[in-house]
């Protein structure tokens, strides 16, 4: 484990103390359950970013197969 400094606004501080009590959790385990929720949600953002990214670089290649595909169709057999 390691030890940080920790500055938190008082607002913050004092909703957290006022909700301890009633998830029966150490200040330490909330904190770390919050860190670690907040990396996943993180996570998935930049997730989601880069399959934005790759589909959008696939795209046009998608739409010429597509076409392809199409003009395959347009021919009497």
């Amino acid at each position: 484990m390691k030890t940080i400094s920790l500055k938190l606004d008082e607002d913050i501080f004092a909703g957290t103390e006022a909700l301890l009590p009633f998830l029966n959790q150490s200040r330490n385990r909330y904190i770390n359950d919050a860190i670690l929720y907040y990396n996943n949600v993180q996570s998935k953002r930049q997730l989601e970013k880069i399959l934005e990214a790759e589909s959008k670089a696939c795209a046009q290649s998608s739409r010429k197969v597509l076409k392809e595909f199409e003009m395959i169709d347009d021919y009497d057999f």
